[in-house]
């Protein structure tokens, strides 16, 4: 058999549809903010794709704002909030923001199984009452879990008000349909915004969006780079054209996917592949198995055996799989999200993840455990 790719979540394989965009894109020569007919058609390409993208997220075109991709998208969001507000689960790029308080872990619980609830730290008068913004992630990239959808309004039942709302949907997109937005109906208090990335959903790296909230104004929108005023005023910057067409064309093809019910077969290969594992390896932790979580993603630990010797081994079997965070590629280390969620650091050093995607077959995944296992039986004979 042939490399068998198995981490999606890190990055999606080029959809053909997306690579097909791309290439007739690279033939257009104009400018997008250009008037003449070569300007027209290079603008032309990226409506088009704003309203790809707009379709897969259900949104109206013109709440999309093209980026570098989903890290830049946050750094827009987070820009001209007074505080941000987020769980210990959230991604590297929220954590690390400095508008972030130290004490701002003290708000979330974060349960076993890697839900977030708020904690009665999170009292109404610890807020400034300013433009304040809270990250709830809808899906985590390590273990798949998925948020509850109704955080915003838990946070109104007690008594916080005001702030807007931002959802990290980077994974969750294309994978599920719910992705959490508030509905414009319930706007009178809360913003809603979301951040998505092109090549988690077969698209190409280095190009994402921000998607702004339904009661959006045009004009400046927490403008990062002073330019040109391109987006509507709102991301200064040429657009990415190529990109930004081979996004669109992800996005329609990642549609049709989760009409056809794609994921749902997908769900089943991480079941089998889950139930092979744990039959023969009884001391495997199946982090968030408890919870619901991204039909494709399967994040699991085995105490006393490192997660990147894991990695490394399937590699030699070829296997491509993860532990941790892509992100934090080139920086194995224990799981931040796996410590947040209360495992100790044996069992947060022990994780990897693998994650199915479209083209993935159970001949693949049932090749995978059997290596995995394989490997795991010579570990316990070297242990012993």
């Amino acid at each position: 058999m042939s490399r068998v790719y198995l981490d999606y979540n890190a990055t999606a394989p080029l959809r053909v549809e997306a690579r097909e965009a791309m290439l007739a894109a690279m033939d257009v020569v104009g400018n997008p903010s250009s008037v003449h007919a070569e300007g027209r058609a290079a603008k032309a390409i990226v409506e088009k794709a704003r309203g790809q993208v707009a379709a897969l997220v259900g949104c109206d075109p013109q709440e999309v704002i093209f980026t570098s991709g989903a890290t830049e998208a946050v750094a827009m969001a987070a820009y001209d909030s007074d505080e941000i507000f987020a769980a210990p689960v959230e991604h590297d790029c929220v954590i690390a923001n400095e508008t972030l308080p130290e004490d701002s872990a003290k708000v979330f619980d974060v349960s076993k199984d890697g839900i977030v609830s708020f904690t009665g730290y999170a009292h109404p008068s610890w807020f400034c009452g300013g433009n304040e913004l809270f990250f709830f992630q809808r899906a985590n990239s390590e273990t798949g879990v998925l948020q509850d959808v109704s955080m915003p309004q838990t946070a109104r039942d007690i008594g916080i008000d005001g702030f807007n709302v931002f959802r990290d949907v980077a994974q969750a997109l294309g994978k599920i349909a719910d992705l959490g937005r508030i509905p414009p109906r319930e706007e009178a208090s809360i913003g809603s915004s979301l951040a998505v990335s092109a090549h988690k959903i077969g698209g190409p790296k280095g190009v994402g969006a921000l998607i702004a909230g339904p009661g959006y104004t045009p004009g400046p929108f927490n403008m990062l780079i002073e330019g040109g005023g391109q987006e509507m005023g709102r991301r200064s910057g040429t657009e990415n054209v190529i990109g930004i067409a081979g996004f669109g064309a992800a996005a329609e093809a990642a549609a049709r996917d989760l009409e056809a019910g794609v994921w749902e077969k997908i769900e089943k290969l991480r079941n089998i592949l889950e139930s092979a594992i744990e039959a023969r390896s009884n001391d495997t932790i199946f982090v968030g198995k408890g919870a619901e979580r991204l039909p494709n993603t399967s994040c699991f630990a085995t105490p006393g055996w490192k997660g990147e010797t894991q990695v490394m081994q399937m590699d030699l079997a070829g296997f491509a799989i993860s532990a941790g965070s892509a992100c934090s590629s080139g920086k194995v280390k224990s799981s931040r999200v796996l410590r947040a969620m209360g495992y100790d650091e044996d069992v947060a050093a022990s994780a990897i993840r693998v994650s199915l995607g479209p083209e993935t077959t159970e001949q693949q995944v049932m090749a995978f455990a059997e290596a995995w296992l394989k490997a795991r039986d010579k570990q316990r004979a070297r242990a012993a």
